[in-house]
């Protein structure tokens, strides 16, 4: 069940209320006992298991894949450099 947000307008009283998504809104206030509830929009929040009972691996950052750096030895040799006239090799 979803969890709402109300704010009496006449008292600026703010409480949360635990209802089933098909329970008509709230109008009497607990505080002041008048009917000037209104149900505030709320953004919702998002849940994320992290610790020994979950899968931490879920959510870890993926490296990205390294690439092989040019240097001597790299696979360039005359003609066949891929890096063409900017050949750390050239010279």
């Amino acid at each position: 069940m979803p969890t709402y947000d109300y704010e009496c307008s006449a008292c600026g009283h703010t409480f949360e209320a635990l209802q089933s998504m098909s329970d008509p809104k709230l109008t009497d206030c607990p505080s002041c006992g008048k009917k000037a509830l209104s149900r505030l929009i709320g953004t919702g929040g998002g849940v994320i298991f992290k610790g020994s009972g979950f899968y931490e691996t879920d959510y870890k950052k993926k490296a990205p894949p390294q690439t092989k750096t040019s240097g001597p030895g790299s696979g360039c040799s005359s003609g066949s450099c891929p890096h063409q006239s900017s050949c750390p090799n050239a010279g």
